[in-house]
């Protein structure tokens, strides 16, 4: 808990047998979190008997494992991670990868400039600082990230420095009013979240945070970045044709904005 205000992390998992027992244990070691929630996507491996195990190995620790019955997806998986954080109370939840890609000690920082009312969202960005390639970004994910992060601030007027981060915290409120269900169940669901999040006029926060890449860490393929970065790129577009009148969306209402 953090300024009176209960911290969910939520904790969306796949084949992350090699890491999440890690990324769990060292979430639940940080102060500020109440809950831990993992839901794993129907995983071939021991990813749910590792997360359960974390929690047993900590002393008053409180971990919610969820498994869906079979794949649905990356923002299916989140969908159902931010459906659970609000059924057990959360004020500010915390999103972070189970590939112990970012390291779960910025998790007070996040929740904290959430806490303090600054902003509804904060990103943990890989790009800030520029450690992304030391810690082992590719050079093409690296040039796409900032080609596809160039793009979605020239659409949507924003102004941050990633886009594409898996380290995310947000305000109770600003989630109950995503139209969560009606997002991609695919990779381009974060993307339409922060799209939808500067729709309704939200600012959006960054600390700079390292990034380790590595063999036991989640990554999709090529073939697939590509889909995602054309997804990108349409959630852009609609965003900026609604803002001009030009084209209805039922993501981009203007009623619901603020600005």
């Amino acid at each position: 808990m953090i300024a009176g205000k209960r911290v969910v992390v939520v904790m969306p998992a796949y084949n992350a047998e090699r890491t999440i027992e890690k990324t769990a244990r060292e979430v639940l070691e940080q102060d500020v979190v109440d809950l831990v929630i993992v839901v794993d996507d129907a995983s071939e491996d021991g990813t749910v008997a590792l997360a359960k195990s974390a929690e047993s190995a900590l002393v008053n620790a409180r971990l919610v494992v969820e498994r869906h019955p079979y794949n649905r997806g990356y923002g299916a998986n989140q969908k159902t991670c931010y459906r659970l954080a609000l059924e057990h109370d959360a004020d500010i939840v915390v999103m972070i990868h189970a590939d112990y890609q970012y390291t779960p000690k910025l998790l007070p920082a996040m929740a904290g400039l959430v806490a303090s009312g600054l902003y509804a969202c904060v990103l943990g960005s890989r790009i800030l600082g520029g450690q992304a390639l030391k810690g082992g970004m590719p050079i093409w994910r690296y040039v796409s990230n900032r080609a596809l992060t160039l793009a979605g601030n020239v659409l949507l007027g924003t102004k941050v420095s990633e886009f594409h981060t898996g380290y995310r915290a947000f305000s109770r409120e600003l989630i109950e009013r995503l139209p969560i269900a009606a997002n991609s169940d695919d990779f381009v669901f974060d993307n339409e979240v922060l799209a939808e999040t500067a729709w309704l006029g939200y600012a959006i926060g960054e600390v700079s945070c390292p990034t380790r890449y590595a063999a036991d860490a989640s990554s999709i393929s090529f073939w697939r970045s590509v889909r995602y970065g054309f997804g990108c790129l349409s959630t852009g577009l609609a965003f900026r044709l609604a803002a001009w009148g030009i084209m209805r969306s039922a993501r981009f209402v203007p009623k619901a904005r603020r600005i």
